[in-house]
């Protein structure tokens, strides 16, 4: 299990720390802040990889938009193969609540929280956000 978060960390994590720490730096945040976002970062990126593992093995293909069970399929390690799918459901939870206790008390973070949550509470039916009108648009 150890291994497996390590190498998301690494990849999905990675991102999601650049993604979070890279405007904290641009505006130039404590040392402090930059530790916290980055803790929280990684442990969204895990809890995005752990629901995606469980979609994987729970969704059909034509509601994930690619191909179901196929982790499982290339005898592939997953967070639900080393854990079972309510154990690694139960896992995402933990990881959400300890990205929002790591949160920084020192900032706003009301939409970094909702964001946590939405990843531990995504599912495959995501549809794209409405597009703004162009008719509005000024130039």
């Amino acid at each position: 299990l150890d291994a497996l978060a390590e190498m998301h960390s690494m990849k999905t994590g990675a991102m999601f720390e650049a993604a979070i720490v890279i405007p904290a730096l641009l505006v130039e945040e404590d040392e402090t802040t930059l530790a916290a976002l980055a803790i929280y970062a990684q442990k969204i990126g895990l809890t995005f990889q752990v629901v995606d593992d469980v979609l994987d093995a729970t969704a059909d293909s034509a509601t994930l938009g690619k191909t179901a069970g196929k982790d499982a399929a290339n005898d592939k390690p997953t967070f639900v193969s080393l854990l079972g799918i309510e154990a690694a459901t139960r896992y995402a939870r933990r990881l959400t609540n300890e990205a929002i206790a790591a949160l920084p008390m020192n900032l706003n973070t009301q939409r970094l929280s909702d964001l946590a949550r939405a990843m531990a509470s995504r599912n495959a039916n995501i549809s794209e956000p409405p597009r703004k009108s162009r008719a509005h648009a000024t130039s």
